[in-house]
């Protein structure tokens, strides 16, 4: 399939629709067909536009990616990435695929649901389509319409109200490209009803040395009182494009925290929307970006208070070496309703090349006049009196900028809960900078 081939888009849909068994009536498949209609329309961004200024998709959409293609995975290589010590619900997929030999979900487990979403139509239908699209609009939106049309598989998860689930959710998205170019569009859904718990990550691998290409997009309601912890880690490939958009609904008195990680990748986007809609909502966005190469990662987010009391806390960070270049972009809306909103927002950057760069743009919107807000951005080289001192005690160059780097990330990395995952990002850190601790 080749992206920018509407005539190729538009066979693979009917296919699509062939194979609709039953469900052509359903809200689900209405969905579908509205996003491919959004789509049809759609044009794919460039330059031009303000929203992708920096990041240009040309060099993925001309290429031929096979969809679906099957491959051979090993349990070995599932606990591989499965963060070491990590005990966790695991759901896996290859290429778009949903391999349930080599998933790992507990037997009748209480409180929650937790399957790949082409098995949730059938025991869960009602909550697929009271969210599905609902919260990632397609309008103007081309690569979620692609998704959303497309949409058959990926991870569901619904916690039912009142319960707290000790075990984190791991969904693990390998991109095999060994025998040629792959296309997957996971497409997800995280329900979290009131008063519960959960914490939920998702994986994306890229294996061998052809390219791969990700759409993928995430949902997830935070009912009230509810807890969501979502991480998203990137250590995919040079060979490796992403576009990723995860959407998030708060309701009143809820907590949602979110930590991505990214590692490398060819071109990457990383849409992250955060939704407040009721009071006394607590927000937490994380970021860290470390590039080598010709990576190019760009981090967009949107948090937008809708309603009084509110609390979001925004922080990213970046190291960038060689020819990389990264981008940060984010937005903070106060509606005129959302008086008394507490909202932070950091943008930090390290730039260890004079041919890597950084483009950051925090914003501010704000119709409110009792609230506490700020945000800000650094983009430097490493402080030269530190590594002064370091050097004047004794330590080695390499070692002592490493030190200094992996002190910068330090704080990402403490917003971390899950003990495993922070230990495995540690030591890629650290295996990155080259600091031995």
């Amino acid at each position: 399939m080749i992206l920018n081939s509407k005539q190729q888009i538009a066979e693979a849909f009917k296919q699509l629709e062939a194979n609709a068994n039953g469900m052509a009536n359903s809200p689900f498949h209405k969905a579908r067909k509205e996003a491919m209609a959004e789509f049809e329309q759609a044009e794919f961004p460039t330059n031009k536009h303000e929203e992708w200024k920096y990041t240009n998709v040309k060099p993925f959409l001309e290429k031929e990616f096979a969809v679906g293609n099957s491959s051979e995975i090993t349990s070995e290589l599932v606990d591989k990435h499965n963060f070491g010590e990590l005990d966790a619900e695991i759901l896996v997929f290859v290429n778009g695929n949903f391999q349930a030999d080599l998933s790992r979900v507990s037997d009748n487990l209480a409180g929650v649901t937790i399957s790949n979403l082409k098995e949730a139509h059938k025991t869960n239908a009602a909550d697929i389509d009271a969210h599905f699209g609902k919260l990632a609009k397609v309008e103007g939106e081309t690569f979620t319409a692609l998704n959303t049309s497309f949409a058959q598989n990926g991870g569901f998860v619904k916690v039912q109200k009142g319960k707290v689930i000790e075990k984190p959710i791991l969904f693990l998205f390998f991109s095999d490209t060994q025998a040629a170019n792959s296309f997957s569009q996971p497409r997800n859904l995280i329900i979290a009803e009131e008063n519960s718990q959960v914490s939920v990550i998702e994986n994306f691998i890229t294996l061998g040395e052809h390219e791969s290409l990700t759409n993928s997009v995430t949902e997830i309601v935070v009912e009230k009182r509810a807890i969501v912890n979502h991480y998203k880690i990137q250590g995919e490939s040079q060979s490796n494009f992403h576009v990723g958009t995860t959407q998030v609904l708060q309701k009143g008195n809820s907590n949602f925290a979110n930590t991505t990680i990214t590692m490398g990748g060819g071109i990457i986007r990383n849409n992250l929307n955060v939704e407040m809609d009721g009071e006394h909502i607590e927000t937490y966005m994380n970021g860290l970006f470390m590039l080598n190469g010709k990576s190019h990662v760009d981090n967009h987010t949107v948090v937008d208070h809708q309603k009084p009391n509110g609390y979001s806390n925004e922080l990213y960070k970046g190291i960038l070496d060689d020819n990389s270049t990264g981008v940060f972009n984010g937005k903070i809306f106060v509606r005129e309703d959302a008086q008394k909103t507490n909202a932070f927002q950091t943008n930090n950057n390290i730039i260890l090349s004079d041919k890597a760069t950084v483009d950051t743009k925090p914003q501010l919107e704000i119709w409110a006049d009792d609230v506490k807000c700020s945000h800000g951005a650094t983009v430097g080289a490493l402080d030269e009196e530190p590594l002064f001192y370091l050097r004047s005690r004794g330590i080695p160059k390499d070692k002592a900028r490493g030190l200094l780097m992996f002190a910068f990330a330090t704080d990402l990395l403490d917003r971390i809960k899950i003990e495993p995952l922070r230990k495995h990002v540690e030591e890629l850190i650290a295996a990155r900078l080259g600091y031995e601790g």
